[in-house]
């Protein structure tokens, strides 16, 4: 699935991954503390998000209940294979390269990939 949902899009996907089904008033109350978004803003980012098909409604007497209608792994895998293709030309060691360059991984991030590739090579 092809699916681009843009920043401020997976910032209320991220609200309905944690919880769901919500309300827009919900979603507005959850993000009304992180983000500088009117209720309207939040309201059209919904309805984008219905429109691409990433979300589904339901009615729920006078208002509409959220659904994301994909995982978040279902979104994150294939989106990072394309920004790994795109930049990477998908390969995985450059990019954990450039990752690291900087202190970009704490020693969490990087025992966390020493036992990922301890699994994989079993």
């Amino acid at each position: 699935m092809k699916l681009k949902i843009s920043q401020s899009e997976l910032d209320v996907m991220d609200v309905l991954w944690r919880e769901s089904p919500l309300g827009s008033a919900d979603v507005v109350t959850r993000l009304e503390s992180k983000k500088d978004w009117s209720a309207r803003t939040i309201k059209t980012l919904l309805a984008r998000l219905v429109e691409k098909g990433a979300l589904t409604t339901e009615a729920d007497g006078r208002r509409f209940l959220y659904t994301p209608a994909i995982s978040r792994d279902g979104y994150v895998g294939p989106a990072t294979r394309r920004f790994a293709d795109r930049l990477f030309g998908g390969r995985a060691a450059p990019l954990v390269a450039h990752l690291a360059e900087g202190d970009g991984l704490s020693d969490a991030d990087i025992a966390e990939i020493e036992a990922l590739l301890e699994k994989l090579k079993k």
